[in-house]
């Protein structure tokens, strides 16, 4: 164990010549600027490379481990010591423990903290390590598609499978999250397979329409999607604060007619086109904020929602976070200044046109069971002739992605 030493006020350094079984040597430095920061070269065992390691002093000190900081049982930070959190602390000494592959700080508040370096190697600061951990714990890279590229990136998986090999449901739901659209084939002719999906997944997300859902042509319906008609491409629910993330359809019945032809269009694939060639367009389309309204009654339930935000959302690094649209749901309240409707009107005409222009156009079967992002997808499906024997029954239900990815991140840790 090699304790720091203090070079000229300004850094502390301390090295060992042998860590088991992990690297040939590690230094540790502390550099004494503003926001102190300590900074760790590891040398693994019969290789020439370093790997450079860089951790913000203020972030060692809020992540200690030590039983007075953290409580083991539920992973948490202990947050009782934040109502006085000195901002000001500092390192004041460091050794390196080879015999447990680890660092130990003593601080200026007379804390002492310690840290496995394979803990430490995995919340390193560099760009390439957080941009790793994002990109396979949080959330995967979504990958956008045009028309012609459907068929190649549509993938089919058997539900036996999915409902039986965690292999499956991961593939599945990776999927699912990159390209935002799979299909499930052979499914039972049961009504109850979308809980039963949902349920293999998490729990399903239950909305004023219930937590399943009964598409089919009937009388005096309260919901255009209900109607035998043609239904433009849309999202679900727009007019929801947290509108449901992942849509489930089960075709238990298809119609024999010529229609009743399912429609889909990667919207992120047409914001993209938009932000190159129109970007007046698409900038109107992400900060015009937008009423969206159903009002009506299901199941005897009476309900009026309402909701505001742009056709085109973004998040805080502006990447798409959802796509709102539906012609039959976008309320005749338009709650904008007078100038600003007229240029949102051509916004929009040209998101629809393109939209339409990108849309790919298949028929299910019964025991298929289509799954898409609802934040990303629009879809709808062509006119069918509807009688007593040719009906067209699809079965409904949600998911919410917050489900999805705890139960990606699960089955990785489980199958690694």
């Amino acid at each position: 164990m090699i304790s720091t030493t203090q070079r000229s006020g300004r850094q502390l350094v301390a090295t060992t010549k042998a860590l088991k079984c992990f690297m040939r040597s590690i230094s540790v430095s502390v550099q004494e600027q503003q926001d102190q920061s300590v900074q760790m070269v590891l040398v693994k065992e019969h290789e020439k490379q370093q790997q450079t390691m860089k951790f913000p002093g203020i972030w060692l000190r809020d992540n200690c481990l030590c039983d007075e900081c953290f409580h083991k049982d539920s992973l948490s930070r202990k947050p009782l010591r934040w109502n006085n959190f000195d901002m000001a602390v500092k390192v004041q000494h460091i050794v390196t423990d080879d015999s447990k592959n680890a660092v130990k700080i003593n601080w200026s508040d007379k804390h002492t903290s310690t840290f496995d370096l394979n803990w430490l190697k995995e919340r390193d600061f560099s760009t390439e390590n957080r941009q790793k951990y994002i990109s396979e714990w949080y959330r995967p890279e979504s990958k956008h598609w045009s028309k012609p590229e459907f068929q190649k990136i549509l993938k089919k998986f058997e539900y036996k499978d999915v409902m039986e090999k965690d292999e499956s449901l991961l593939q599945l739901l990776e999927t699912l999250a990159v390209y935002g659209v799979c299909l499930l084939k052979n499914s039972p002719l049961d009504i109850g397979v979308v809980k039963t999906l949902a349920d293999r997944v998490g729990f399903i997300r239950k909305t004023t329409y219930g937590e399943e859902f009964s598409v089919k042509s009937r009388p005096g319906a309260k919901n255009y999607s209900y109607l035998a008609e043609p239904l433009p491409l849309h999202t679900d629910l727009p007019y929801y604060e947290y509108k449901p993330s992942v849509t489930i359809l089960h075709t238990l019945e298809q119609s024999q007619s010529t229609g009743g032809w399912n429609t889909l269009t990667d919207a992120f694939n047409i914001a993209d086109q938009l932000r190159v060639k129109h970007p007046k367009h698409f900038k109107i389309l992400t900060e015009t904020p937008v009423d969206w309204c159903d009002i009506g009654v299901d199941g005897g339930v009476e309900f009026h929602n309402i909701w505001r935000a742009p056709v085109i959302n973004l998040d805080a690094d502006g990447k798409y976070a959802r796509i709102n649209h539906s012609v039959p749901q976008r309320d005749n309240h338009f709650s904008v200044d007078i100038d600003k409707v007229a240029p949102w009107y051509a916004a929009y005409a040209m998101f629809v046109r393109m939209a339409h222009e990108q849309a790919v156009s298949f028929k299910t079967a019964p025991g298929d069971v289509l799954t898409f992002n609802n934040l990303r997808m629009l879809h709808g499906r062509t006119g069918y002739d509807d009688t007593e024997k040719n009906v067209r029954h699809i079965v409904g239900g949600f998911v919410d992605w917050d489900i999805i990815y705890s139960r990606m991140r699960v089955l990785r840790k489980m199958l690694n």
